[in-house]
């Protein structure tokens, strides 16, 4: 299916424990030895909303809100305070600059480049709000790498969206350029921070999740690896005509795919969301799996595992082109929520989600893959 040149960069899976290199036919390798933080404490200079955003729970959304509109700009120095900025990008909406929030984690030096994680948040949701649900930001404190947050579009920075191709709101009304906005994100980290170019990942959810789709196929050389939550990967409207569809990605990218069978907004078997109702038919979960299966070149059975006595049901495919993989985590009786303990931990102690970290599992599935650079490959 795919054939090498030498001119875009590629990658290659490994295992997180093993250091040995990867085989030859591998577009993933091992990547270095997690970052380690000299400085767990963050700084507490500057605006307080750089400290607060990311540690706040979901009673205080509206404060983490306000707070994150006084966020500092990020200073012009090589060596940053821990904590989270606000920073701009050349791209404008009606006549706005668009920007994005940076967590910058415990530690950094400047002196060794780190891996950066996109967060693409939900249909009417923020960066800020996205941070404190699903904790990443706090977990890239422990594990050394950035965040950003980049934000959709919306009104004066609320019922933000993202343009999916086929969802949602404005942004897709109006054809919404967001891929070169996110490229201009990346852009703008690497201008300031030692970023790490082989590891840039995308995590997105909901809508997010369908737009973490779309870049994830249109820009695959830009990424290391990628996981949606809760997002589909097409949709029909009544009446509409044919699908809109991603396009075929030209590499192999390793994606885990997780989804609740209770989700009340966007159904894991597909069709019209159960809460909203609407014309709006979304493609089943499965769908996006065999996307990624024909992508990534994948042939035989899946290897099944069953976890939280039975609440987690994981699929992965492994033997997929050179080094690459498809997984898929369904979770029973979850709804339309992100899986980490800002809402897990709240379950009754006789949930077996309860405390279930799906940002961790995301992270631990990301962080064992690498873009390789020197190759190519053409479908």
């Amino acid at each position: 299916m795919f054939s090498s040149s030498s001119s875009a960069p590629m990658v290659a899976p490994v295992s997180p424990i093993s250091s040995s290199a990867a085989p030859p036919n591998a577009l993933f390798s091992m990547p270095p030895v997690p970052f380690s933080a000299s400085n767990p404490s963050s700084s507490e200079m500057g605006c307080l909303a750089r400290v607060a955003a990311g540690h706040l729970r979901k009673p205080f959304f509206l404060l983490a809100l306000f707070l994150a509109s006084c966020l500092p700009g990020l200073p012009d120095s090589p060596t940053l305070p821990s904590g989270n900025y606000r920073v701009p990008t050349g791209v404008r909406f009606n006549l706005l600059r668009r920007d994005f929030l940076l967590h910058v984690p415990a530690g950094y030096r400047g002196d060794r480049p780190l891996p950066l994680l996109l967060v693409m948040h939900g249909a009417f949701s923020t960066g800020a709000e996205t941070e404190v649900e699903t904790g990443f930001s706090i977990l890239a404190d422990r594990e050394g790498f950035l965040v950003a947050y980049p934000e959709g579009i919306g009104l004066f920075g609320w019922l933000q969206h993202w343009n999916a191709g086929h969802c949602c709101g404005k942004a897709a009304a109006d054809d919404i350029d967001d891929i070169a906005f996110v490229d201009a994100v990346i852009a703008a980290v690497r201008q300031r921070l030692a970023v790490d170019p082989r590891r840039i990942y995308m995590v997105g959810m909901s809508n997010g999740g369908m737009f973490t789709y779309r870049y994830a196929a249109e820009r695959t050389s830009v990424l290391a690896a990628a996981a949606v939550v809760g997002g589909a990967i097409g949709s029909r409207l009544e009446g509409g005509g044919e699908p809109w569809q991603v396009p075929p990605p030209a590499l192999p990218l390793p994606i885990v795919i997780m989804h609740g069978l209770a989700d009340e907004h966007v159904p894991a078997a597909g069709g019209k969301s159960p809460r909203k109702g609407g014309v709006r038919s979304y493609a089943p979960v499965t769908e996006a799996v065999e996307f990624w299966k024909s992508a990534n070149g994948c042939i035989g059975n899946p290897r099944e595992t069953m976890e939280r006595q039975g609440a987690l049901r994981r699929q992965q495919w492994q033997d997929c082109a050179q080094g690459s993989v498809v997984e898929l985590d369904l979770f029973a009786d979850w709804k339309h929520r992100w899986p980490a303990p800002h809402s897990t931990g709240t379950l009754p102690a006789e949930d077996r989600l309860r405390g279930f970290d799906a940002s961790a599992a995301v992270w631990d599935f990301l962080r064992r893959y690498q873009r390789e650079s020197g190759q190519d490959a053409k479908r």
